[in-house]
């Protein structure tokens, strides 16, 4: 155990301005992985997309992640190697898969050709969309990792929540934005390269923090103000699987997020079909969500740092998140301030569960695991979000298209909210469950993080 002195973590202006710098790499990786969420109708009416290319195209980015075990590896690479490698490497993944999915979807050269019997563009815009977000998840857990390295036993909730909410910035912009930013430069790749640029800005962010690190670290290295801990071995992943509290906290992730992400991903076109809004307009409303969670998040998390109930705030998400997508299954619910109304209550839900879920896991897993541990929950998280969203542009191009007169392409989401609202529903049954072990193991979900 080394001695106890001061180091630049000590510095309240140095640990925010750490984080504010690699919370702008993650506002501009959500940025791009919401882009092109507002097109799907532009991409059915103007580049022949249908759902089920649209789905094939949403659960890409899950594809390496999943079925690689990238994001393992990462975690993995990120306990051995530490954050600034992890980090530099991750974020360059994101540059390049967003290149390549730019490149998909603009080429002229791949417009009627095929790839393994898909239509080129989607394939080649699925396979960056796949790289980019083995960069975009890895880079997730390394922040998260560098939040704790920073935050631990002074704000660490609120800086989780105040990273989330930066980053949920990126995903308003790019439901906000993207349909006039296309329609102003008459092009429907435009947004996608308007992200290219942010990630370049991101990427080089990144690398600026990669100082204040080493710095950190060398400063540690010589008896700074923390406990040497043992470094991680492959055995400690049994360790981690072995955990009930690991399960839980892991199996809640997927099932919010999967009601959360995906329904995000079809926001903009339930906003068109059920609600009647403009294009122009309908990615308005959704993007009221994420601009919802900039001040909820941080606040949620300094109640959890200084007060605690991180287990009852997940369980308070998970009711209301269920309440929000059961209201939106009922048809006669279609007025576009319900829907403005439902969002609102959707940002509360999604501003809960996030504040207490990620530091928690921090009370669960011993430091020196934790980049694998939130590896394996993010891996799992994927899992849902490649799945579900294939799932519904299968089931809206199959049982819920709407014949029209002109030919354009509408459909019914009542079924597949109504999807959402079980998935919710079992998001609530694990919460509970999570409280109750926390009841038996003494993880201290519901104490207090703030020493």
């Amino acid at each position: 155990m080394t001695a106890i002195k001061e180091s630049i973590r000590n510095s309240a202006a140095a640990r925010w301005t750490a984080l504010g710098v690699v919370a702008f790499t993650m506002l501009a990786a959500y940025f791009v992985t919401d882009v092109m969420s507002p097109l799907k109708t532009m991409l059915e009416n103007e580049m022949m997309w249908d759902s089920s290319d649209y789905g094939f195209f949403t659960s890409a980015y899950g594809w390496f992640n999943v079925f690689l075990f990238m994001l393992l590896f990462g975690g993995l690479i990120l306990d051995k190697m530490g954050v600034r490698f992890t980090g530099l490497a991750s974020t360059s993944l994101m540059v390049i898969g967003a290149v390549i999915k730019y490149w998909g979807i603009s080429s002229p050269a791949l417009v009627g050709q095929e790839l393994f019997g898909i239509s080129a563009p989607v394939m080649w815009a699925s396979i960056g969309y796949a790289i980019f977000a083995v960069g975009a998840e890895v880079s997730g857990i390394t922040v998260t990792k560098i939040i704790v390295k920073w935050f631990k036993g002074r704000e660490m909730a609120m800086a989780m929540g105040i990273q989330v909410a930066l980053a949920r910035i990126g995903t308003a912009l790019a439901l906000m934005i993207t349909v006039p930013f296309a329609e102003y430069f008459k092009s429907v790749p435009a947004p996608v390269l308007l992200g290219v640029v942010l990630l370049c800005i991101g990427f080089l962010a990144f690398l600026g923090y990669t100082f204040m690190d080493k710095k950190l670290d060398v400063q540690l290295s010589n008896g700074g103000d923390t406990v040497q801990e043992e470094s991680f071995k492959l055995s400690d992943i049994k360790v981690i699987l072995r955990n009930k509290g690991f399960w839980l906290i892991a199996l809640l992730c997927v099932m919010f997020y999967s009601c959360v992400f995906p329904f995000l991903k079809y926001a903009t076109d339930l906003m068109v079909n059920k609600f009647d809004v403009d294009i122009k307009l309908a990615g308005t409303i959704p993007g009221l969500l994420p601009f919802g969670t900039i001040l909820l998040t941080p606040l949620f998390g300094g109640i959890y740092d200084r007060k605690g109930k991180g287990a009852t705030i997940m369980i308070i998400g998970a009711v209301l998140l269920l309440f929000v997508h059961i209201m939106f299954s009922i048809p006669a619910l279609n007025n576009w301030v319900i829907a403005v109304v439902l969002m609102v209550i959707l940002g509360i839900a999604f501003s809960l569960v996030p504040s207490a879920m990620w530091p928690s896991v921090a009370k669960i897993i011993p430091e020196k695991q934790l980049g694998t541990a939130y590896a394996l929950i993010f891996w799992i998280q994927n899992i849902g979000l490649m799945g579900v969203p294939f799932l519904v542009g299968k089931i809206l191009q199959a049982y819920c298209k709407i014949p029209t007169t002109d030919g354009s392409n509408a459909y019914d989401y009542t079924l597949v909210m109504q999807i959402f609202a079980v998935m919710a529903l079992i998001s609530i049954f694990i919460a509970v469950a999570l409280k109750r072990e926390d009841k038996k193991k003494g993880y201290g979900l519901e104490q207090k993080n703030m020493q």
